[in-house]
């Protein structure tokens, strides 16, 4: 989309009362990043699990604001990073506390457990997603377990690494694009993520090349090439695998296969 396009939208956008509040952040870049409009009905726009009172959320702290409170943070501010493991493995902000937690649904049972601690009505609880969406939902989780002082990140890291650049910020930032991994800021080029396999510096995300797998996993190019883009010795023995990207960029998110393809593995896998 030509720049000029993009301004007509967008000022379209803003001239509707319901989008003329919302917060657009924009990202830059060489490629065409999405590669078709996709539109979805979704009962839920994330998937917690429970009913939200969203006018019991967090008081919203601008990315200018969000530093700040970093820069002076003592040991009654708790950083929670309310995003899924493999997002904060490759960044975070430092001492976040990190969920080990594969969907935004386990982020309830960590609440409940934060709950238990001691004098929690006097903790300061920042917390801070990819774009913002996920801390709507989080927040009054917080608060209706008895947490008091909750901020939320305007705009996400996105936002912060925009406006405020990288400081108090590690690694790079996960996207649901075809990117994947983005620096937040110019100058941000720090890998704090390694290879599952052989355990060098790597932010290098693959779809496992097993149709029946497709985990996302962190690997260098070369032990890519070694296991066919797959995640494990498992998949690479098994019956559809894909051909993985060779390229020298970074690998893009697997589509889905035309339909002569698929039949052709499955035929492939029937004859096995």
């Amino acid at each position: 989309m030509a720049k000029k396009d993009l301004k007509a939208y967008l000022d379209y956008l803003k001239s509707d009362p319901l989008y003329a509040s919302a917060e657009i952040k924009i990202h830059e870049d060489e490629e065409h990043r999405f590669a078709k409009l996709i539109v979805k009905y979704r009962k839920e726009i994330v998937a917690l699990g429970e009913e939200v009172d969203f006018s019991n959320r967090g008081e919203y702290i601008t990315p200018h604001e969000w530093k700040e409170k970093l820069d002076n943070r003592d040991d009654d501010t708790i950083v929670i990073d309310v995003r899924n493991n493999y997002e904060s493995e490759v960044g975070h902000f430092e001492g976040a506390l990190k969920p080990d937690k594969r969907t935004f649904r386990e982020f309830v049972e960590y609440a409940d457990n934060l709950a238990k601690m001691e004098n929690k009505d006097k903790k300061t609880v920042l917390m801070y997603c990819t774009g913002g969406i996920r801390c709507e939902f989080y927040s009054p989780v917080m608060k209706e377990r008895g947490f008091d002082n909750v901020f939320q990140l305007q705009g996400g890291v996105i936002a912060y690494g925009l406006k405020e650049g990288k400081k108090h910020w590690r690694g790079k930032l996960f996207v649901f694009d075809d990117r994947l991994v983005v620096p937040i800021a110019e100058g941000n080029d720090e890998t704090i993520s390694s290879c599952k396999f052989c355990k060098k510096p790597s932010d290098v995300f693959y779809n496992c090349a097993n149709m029946d797998c497709n985990d996302l996993f962190l690997s260098c190019k070369e032990c890519a090439k070694e296991h066919k883009g797959c995640c494990s010795d498992t998949c690479m023995s098994a019956p559809r695998v894909r051909e993985m990207d060779q390229s020298d960029g970074r690998p893009t998110p697997f589509r889905k296969l035309p339909f002569e393809k698929k039949k052709a593995l499955q035929s492939c896998s029937l004859n096995l």
